[in-house]
């Protein structure tokens, strides 16, 4: 329970320092968290970032069912424990399984795969159910 209650800490303060006051969030619903790491074929190429960024967001803000999300990049890491060889991060919450799956499959994340998905050579998916 500290580990979620940690991380939903983070994520409220990632949102909030990304420009959105209190009225813009939405709340991070613990039930689903999916999270997803990048890594770019050109990682130090801005147009690549850029087009990844914009479609990115235009996804997110189209998406019917993720309920928050956080776009990150690696910072600069002090300790042996992090892995910062990733180009990008991505944490959405979701209500259930079913509303992931959805947004899965719904057109605004098709659009975003056909958009970016030369961009990267790799990605990797971690999906977490909450556990209360």
């Amino acid at each position: 329970m500290r580990t979620l209650t940690i991380a939903i800490l983070f994520l409220t303060l990632a949102i909030t320092a990304n420009g959105q006051t209190e009225n813009d969030m939405r709340e991070f619903d613990p039930h689903f968290a999916h999270t997803v790491y990048f890594w770019f074929k050109d990682p130090d190429s801005k147009e690549a970032r850029a087009t990844f960024e914009k479609s990115l967001q235009k996804f997110l803000d189209n998406s019917k069912y993720a309920k928050t999300s956080f776009i990150g990049m690696p910072p600069k890491a002090s300790r042996d424990v992090v892995d910062g060889s990733f180009t990008y991060s991505l944490i959405v919450s979701f209500e259930s399984a079913e509303a992931q799956q959805n947004y899965q499959d719904e057109a605004p994340h098709k659009v975003f795969i056909e958009e970016s998905s030369d961009l990267w050579e790799k990605v990797i998916v971690y999906d977490s159910k909450g556990i209360q």
